[in-house]
């Protein structure tokens, strides 16, 4: 695992949230975070940096866009080893995500109500979500990507145990 400096966290299911955000303060990492998680986890007494704070760009369209932007996708694709990523990423004032904890809207959940509308289905189709896993994955030797509660724990304890 990369060494953590910055994380963007964009989660439906918020279990074990507030201890995974704990752990990641106590290591000094910076988290970036869109709407309800953000809302979450400064609910928890942690200090999050939003992504519209990131992008100096509002989120826009009820929620629709939020991390679709190249400070978001430029900082998850840098590739660390080619030295005109990094040039390029500085010129443009984007500082490299290290870690991103992802999972996405519960469309498969949301379909199998009884009475669900179309409206309610369509906007249970996450874009922004995927999008930042295939960036992360591509960028894969500098950027560590979970998308299961499950993990949080061994995220942590890994971090404590090589300091950060």
């Amino acid at each position: 695992m990369v060494k953590v400096r910055r994380a963007l966290i964009s989660v439906s299911d918020k279990t074990g949230l507030a201890k995974l955000a704990a752990g990641l303060n106590k290591h000094g990492v910076e988290i970036i975070s869109t709407g309800g998680t953000a809302k979450y986890i400064e609910g928890s007494g942690v200090k999050v940096t939003r992504v519209a704070d990131v992008t100096d760009f509002p989120e826009m369209l009820d929620g629709r866009v939020k991390t679709l932007h190249p400070k978001i996708h430029g900082a998850l694709l840098a590739d660390r080893r080619r030295e005109s990523h990094m040039r390029q990423v500085e010129a443009f004032d984007i500082k490299p995500i290290d870690l991103v904890v992802i999972n996405l809207y519960p469309f498969k959940e949301t379909i199998k109500k009884a009475g669900v509308t179309l409206d309610e289905a369509i906007e249970n189709i996450d874009i922004g979500g995927p999008a930042m896993l295939r960036s992360a994955a591509k960028n894969f030797a500098g950027v560590t990507v979970v998308v299961s509660p499950l993990l949080y724990g061994e995220i942590i304890t890994e971090m404590d145990n090589n300091n950060g």
